[in-house]
């Protein structure tokens, strides 16, 4: 964290580029039925059939698969979940429940990485707990020392506008003026948190649209703080007003009703004392409605809720995965045969490209993982045997 203090304007982490690796597919697998349906399989009918047939085998695999890896999490995580509307067997001390829950969390780490989330480094939570974007009004700060651990996965990262404010009004600039034009900044579709506090429980949610340098936002336990930028508007505005004040207000009282200057003096800076109590307490207040603003309606599940969700997300990427495989394999005429390294790095590159050319965005194919899935529905697809051992 010191390094990022010492920085100017550092605009992403160190080693961003190299430390995630955008893996995430940007299309539902019906749509990536369909086009592949159209552009590959669809010189004749019989091709048609043959691969319809095939994607209802993978629906039908990765069904069974997914649903038995439902119900061992269930299992896992049920004496731990904190809104479990069920008796409660025994009540687990806080050790107990600590070792439970990083039981859970590395139950999930298979999970999120066939869901395609990356796991955020530390340097990234330094990177986010530090600086803060410019158009960022909500800004909060983190006593790191209250946390038993916390974690951040993040998928679907994305360059562009992100209105960040959120409150039921429309947005306006700071002396009423037109709303402000979203900055281009770095955000994620999907962001995923696990986070204990001393002495509490596990937290588990998910988020959508987060900014790089919002992740801090999401913890729970964060205090609410005005930004610099803020806080001198503010100090500014009340020495003005409190200056015109005392010369309209001031002057007249101490000519008057012949009120000594000490005592005046004393009498102004106690009212300009709780003028600006109340200002900068209005101010945090603001400040703490957009912040609940925003993790409501950017809140996609959490919990016990989350849980299900991760596991149709994985579900549908190994299965878009694997459509994928067998289709470039298929166009490749190596799709009854053994997949040496060679294959599998060609493989990779021409599903990069073509996932480029139809989305824009630089993917890492993982066709290791894929050739593999594949190879388990039995399609005649060998995978090499280093990639064995793969998950």
């Amino acid at each position: 964290m010191v390094q990022y203090r010492k920085m100017r304007k550092p605009t992403q982490p160190q080693n961003w580029t190299v430390d995630y690796r955008e893996r995430y597919i940007p299309f539902s697998k019906e749509q990536l039925v369909n086009t592949l349906l159209k552009e590959f399989h669809s010189s004749s009918h019989t091709e048609r059939v043959s691969f319809l047939a095939f994607i209802s085998q993978v629906d039908s695999s990765v069904l069974h698969h997914y649903h038995s890896v439902l119900e061992q999490i269930k299992a896992l995580y049920e004496p731990i979940n904190p809104d479990r509307d069920t008796l409660q067997e025994s009540s687990l001390t806080d050790a107990e429940r600590l070792k439970k829950e990083q039981e859970v969390l590395g139950s999930l780490e298979p999970l999120l990485d066939q869901a395609n989330f990356n796991s955020l480094s530390e340097d990234t939570l330094a990177y986010a707990l530090v600086v803060n974007h410019p158009y960022d009004e909500v800004q909060v700060s983190v006593n790191l020392d209250q946390y038993e651990y916390m974690r951040f996965w993040a998928l679907g990262q994305r360059f562009g506008p992100l209105r960040v404010m959120t409150t039921l009004q429309t947005q306006r600039g700071l002396f009423g003026t037109s709303p402000r034009i979203p900055a281009d900044r770095h955000y994620f579709k999907r962001v995923l948190v696990a986070a204990r506090t001393k002495n509490t429980h596990l937290v588990l949610k998910c988020f959508k649209d987060i900014p790089l340098e919002g992740l801090e936002q999401l913890l729970p336990a964060v205090r609410v703080r005005t930004s610099i930028l803020y806080r001198a508007l503010l100090n500014v505005m009340l020495l003005v007003s409190g200056l015109a004040f005392f010369v309209n207000v001031g002057m007249v009282v101490l000519s008057d009703l012949k009120i000594g200057t000490t005592s005046l003096l004393l009498f102004f800076a106690a009212f300009m004392t709780f003028r600006a109590w109340k200002v900068f307490g209005q101010r945090r207040n603001v400040h703490a409605l957009e912040l609940v603003h925003m993790l409501y309606y950017r809140s996609t599940s959490n919990n016990s809720e989350l849980l299900a969700s991760l596991i149709l997300r994985a579900q549908e990427e190994h299965a878009k995965e694997v459509i994928l495989a067998h289709s470039f394999l298929q166009q490749q005429h190596h799709l009854q045969k053994d997949t040496d390294s060679k294959t599998v790095e060609r493989l990779r590159q021409d599903v990069q490209e073509w996932l480029h050319l139809h989305s824009g965005l630089n993917i890492d194919f993982c066709a290791e993982r894929a050739c593999k899935h594949l190879k388990e529905l039995g399609v005649g697809v060998q995978a090499p045997p280093q990639l064995e051992t793969t998950l």
